[in-house]
């Protein structure tokens, strides 16, 4: 009895010791990486934001001039966000708003709306998601051009029963087989026109509170804009 005793304690002991061990080099691994890959991905979200926002659009530094938001319904998410402010000649110009779809069908999808002062959409871009690969990936600029399908849509041109796809009467394309993303998606993109509609003079406000951008969680690899877009 006293020698199974002794070697379960030491079972118990080697386990302990290797589960200390990968857990110490989990976190080593992470404080040797973080650094490079929060510079990659910051630098994927700048060819992003570009690509919705083009440099013509804005004469500041749009990555600096930002604005932490409070929590709210119409982006999605339960945390705070930044909004990245363009201003052409001292006068507001663009905003890119960060914006959460938060039911898609893997779970929630991250994305980033431009959104020019008189309302419309400059452009829309997937930054993370988890929707089935070779389904509903076709969301992702790389793989497909249906998120360009939002580029110049506002409130004032898109009723509201129109912001929705085409299956549930709206005006929205969609991909037969991969309904759910891109009614979540069209469903976010509204609700952050609204957001903005209803905000957009303290989008712009001189709160104080500039600061450089944080970077995002995950990226996406970016291309270069297409033809199609210019």
């Amino acid at each position: 009895m006293k020698t199974t005793a002794r070697a379960s304690a030491y079972t118990a002991l080697n386990l302990l010791f290797f589960a200390l061990a990968g857990t110490a080099l989990l976190a080593w691994t992470y404080d040797l990486t973080h650094e490079t890959i929060a510079r990659s991905e910051e630098n994927e979200k700048l060819k992003l934001i570009a690509q919705i926002a083009p440099p013509a659009t804005y004469d500041n530094d749009i990555m600096r001039d930002t604005v932490q938001l409070a929590a709210d319904k119409l982006l999605g998410g339960n945390g705070t966000t930044l909004v990245y402010r363009g201003r052409l000649n001292n006068q507001p110009s663009i905003a890119v708003l960060q914006v959460i779809a938060p039911d898609g069908y893997s779970g929630r999808i991250n994305l980033i709306i431009a959104i020019h002062s008189d309302g419309s959409i400059g452009g829309v871009r997937v930054v993370s998601h988890k929707e089935t690969p070779g389904l509903g990936d076709y969301i992702e600029i790389t793989r497909s051009n249906w998120i360009t399908g939002f580029n110049g849509a506002s409130l004032e041109n898109r009723k509201n029963d129109e912001w929705k796809v085409k299956k549930d009467g709206g005006s929205f394309d969609y991909m037969a087989g991969a309904t759910i993303t891109p009614r979540v998606i069209v469903k976010a993109v509204h609700k952050a026109l609204q957001y903005h509609a209803q905000h957009r003079d303290e989008l712009f406000a001189d709160t104080g509170e500039q600061r450089a951008a944080p970077v995002p969680e995950q990226k996406l690899h970016v291309p270069p804009p297409s033809a199609k877009e210019k």
